[in-house]
């Protein structure tokens, strides 16, 4: 049994770990739950958000799974016979013989254990060819998006296109029988483009405070992520008990700041997206709200996002389920033409450009800034000219465009390209 915990994105990646333990460990997988989360909110479990079906029947040929404990195994306490696997019992990114080890010999005396709030408790290496093979095939072929959720998306992706465009094998694996099939012409009227760019802005309140950096607010924003970080981060403010001060400054030296929006406008018009660039805009809401988001408009007025494109009674099935209308950003976000991202570590950004990167078949970019690199440029704002600012904007991303196979270590969701995942053995 696995109980996921996180968002969406988060809860995806537990779920492709826990095919692959179950193969490990020729268990059977009960269809992983999903935690509640004081700070998503959202009681959706597996059947609201994916096709359990086709996710059984996809995977049947590796791994068993089914949908509830057998009845000899339904009532018993599982905690109190020592059943409960924690991530205090299991190490981030642990190798298959810590599993071997520590879990194998209760699931055995036990016939059931239970991974609670299970994460990334898997490396990625070293892995049998087999388990990442697995996992790929979960993450990429096994989570297709219930038709609740394809449907919307297909309404959401139809209006910000405007008018026909062909066909991606993205849009193909993502919306399936909802495919958007608009029919109209471009004409005068309909100036806006079919090409888009999505842009993943992660700046929102979560990820601000927990980066401790210092974005300009003064004292009032001092003291309101502080608040923020004792409710919602307090491990995080135990270990700082323990560590030694790093200042705000020396944060966006190091690149750890995540770029606001400001920064995200200067990069895009650096690269040379023009003002009528058509924006979609993905995410929760931004810190500092439109005030913080002005600089953006500014200089890219043709941003929509989900709320904007939908009607409130369209929005109305998903309300109150941040787990499902991440579900419309990640389709919004997959199919665009161009993904930018402002912060390449969260979940969203990672799932999503492996997921083009797989389907894309190299014609579905994904810009990504090294934030260390921008902080130095940026930090030459009195005196750098902007010919000298857009070089070296272009190469900075030109340099995280290149084709690479999956390093050591590295993301198997996140980058696909490698004999276990894109290649024919």
């Amino acid at each position: 049994m696995v109980s996921a915990n996180g968002g969406l994105n988060q809860q995806r990646v537990a779920i492709c770990n826990a095919v692959a333990v179950a193969s490990l460990l020729n268990a059977t997988l009960v269809l992983p739950r999903f935690l509640y989360s004081n700070v998503w909110k959202d009681p959706s479990q597996f059947g609201d958000i994916y096709q359990e079906e086709y996710f059984v029947n996809m995977l049947k040929d590796e791994v068993d799974i089914v949908k509830e404990l057998p009845p000899h195994l339904k009532y018993i306490d599982i905690e109190a016979i020592g059943s409960v696997i924690t991530d205090a019992d299991i190490v981030k990114e642990a190798k298959p013989i810590d599993y071997v080890r520590k879990v194998l010999p209760i699931l055995l005396r036990n016939g059931v254990v239970h991974f609670l709030g299970f994460g990334n408790r898997l490396g990625f290496d070293q892995l049998p060819s087999n388990l990442q093979r697995l996992r790929c095939k979960c993450n990429f072929h096994a989570l297709k998006f219930v038709p609740k959720i394809q449907q919307a998306a297909s309404v959401l992706v139809t209006r910000i296109r405007k008018y026909h465009s062909s066909h991606t094998m993205l849009d193909k694996q993502l919306l399936e029988n909802f495919m958007p099939n608009t029919t109209a012409k471009h004409n005068e009227k309909a100036r806006s483009p079919s090409r888009y760019l999505a842009l993943h802005l992660r700046f929102e309140e979560d990820m601000v405070a927990y980066s401790q950096c210092d974005f300009g607010g003064g004292e009032n924003e001092r003291r309101e992520l502080q608040l923020y970080r004792e409710i919602h981060f307090p491990l995080l403010i135990e270990r700082l008990k323990n560590l030694k001060p790093v200042s705000p400054a020396e944060l966006r030296k190091l690149g750890r700041c995540p770029l606001t929006p400001e920064e995200a406008a200067l990069i895009l018009s650096g690269l040379g997206f023009k003002r009528g660039t058509y924006i979609y805009l993905a995410g929760s809401q931004v810190y500092g709200g439109k005030s913080r988001m002005d600089p953006f408009t500014s200089l890219y007025p043709n941003l929509v996002t989900k709320e904007i494109l939908l009607t409130p009674s369209e929005l109305e099935p998903f309300r109150n389920f941040s787990s499902q209308l991440a579900a419309l950003d990640f389709i919004a976000c997959a199919t665009a033409d161009v993904f930018a991202m402002t912060d390449s570590g969260s979940q969203l950004s990672s799932l999503v450009a492996g997921f083009r990167t797989y389907y894309g078949g190299g014609h579905a970019p994904n810009l990504r800034p090294n934030k260390k690199r921008l902080a130095a440029i940026l930090s030459e704002n009195s005196t750098i000219g902007w010919n000298d600012f857009k070089d070296r904007v272009r190469k900075m991303i030109e340099e995280g465009q290149k084709v690479r196979v999956r390093g050591y270590g590295r993301s198997i969701y996140r980058q696909p390209r490698c004999p276990e995942c894109m290649c024919r053995l």
